[in-house]
């Protein structure tokens, strides 16, 4: 199995294609909004999708990050050059998608200063260390999110002090994401949220809301903070409206016999979460 171009096309898709719960929620959200301007640039955000989706361009001019989750089921082996296919299917996903240099060159100190500039090259931005989990099933699935630096700006990871009470962690939630979504600027977003017991744990659990959440099936408490925030009236672009959020992903873990919760927040921006996912049955060969 050539998992070299599945990853490259999971790259490419992630990044060029929304998935249908997004236009269904886009659509959904132009019929009801009223102001004319919000309307005018809902529409150019499923316009823009269009085109990035027909001529596989990439919906933002930030490509993203990639970060890869992997699930591995039961009675699944991986075969040797697993891990380095993915990464060369990686690297041809950027060269070809093509996406945006970010790649910064030197050292510790110089690539913190960025002091030796950038490669030109888009391949040579490498991704995160990988997410190793299992799953229930068979096979292996691998997620690729692109992670765009708008919303890394506007999350964070923290402890809240919840008293036994969830309706502090997540009025604490919506109070912090009232006070980032007016500076993220590409509105409507789309909040995920990961709650577990380290500041590692809430973070991969906030990855896993992004690779599965869906906006056509809303918990109840997704449905409240989505609410909240579209209370705000900031609206699409932030020229207000009714529609700042398009829904939201919340991801609960484990958790520690203590008064604080970890809690992952990250405010995904107008063309996120951008992700794909490879399904491989048990038996595949690289």
């Amino acid at each position: 199995m050539d998992i070299i171009n599945l990853v490259q096309e999971a790259v490419i898709e992630a990044s060029t294609t929304y998935r249908s719960d997004q236009i269904d929620a886009y659509e959904t959200a132009l019929k009801k909004e009223v102001n004319e301007n919000s309307a005018w640039i809902l529409n150019l955000l499923l316009k823009n999708a269009k085109i990035a989706r027909k001529e596989k361009r990439p919906l933002c001019d930030d490509t993203g990050i990639p970060h890869i989750i992997i699930e591995i089921g039961n009675d699944t082996s991986i075969p040797p050059g697993f891990f380095e296919n993915i990464e060369e299917g990686i690297k041809s996903g950027l060269q070809n998608l093509p996406a945006r240099p970010m790649a910064v060159k030197g050292d510790d100190i110089c690539r913190i200063e960025q002091s030796q500039g950038l490669y030109e090259d888009p391949g040579n931005l490498i991704a995160p260390s990988f997410i190793l989990d299992k799953h229930e099933g068979c096979g292996i699935k691998i997620h690729v999110l692109m992670l765009g630096g708008g919303p890394e700006i506007r999350a964070s990871t923290y402890r809240f002090f919840h008293k036994r009470d969830n309706r502090k962690v997540f009025n604490e939630v919506i109070t912090w994401m009232k006070s980032e979504v007016p500076m993220l600027g590409c509105t409507p977003c789309i909040p995920a949220i990961g709650i577990g017991r380290t500041h590692f744990e809430a973070t991969s659990l906030m990855l896993k809301a992004m690779a599965y959440g869906n906006l056509n099936n809303q918990s109840s408490i997704e449905q409240k903070i989505t609410d909240s925030i579209n209370q705000t009236q900031i609206g699409p672009l932030g020229l207000g409206g009714n529609f700042t959020a398009l829904g939201s992903f919340v991801n609960v873990g484990p958790q520690r016999a203590s008064g604080v919760r970890i809690v992952s927040m990250r405010p995904c921006c107008c063309v996120e979460p951008r992700r794909a996912t490879i399904e491989l049955p048990s038996n595949f060969e690289v």
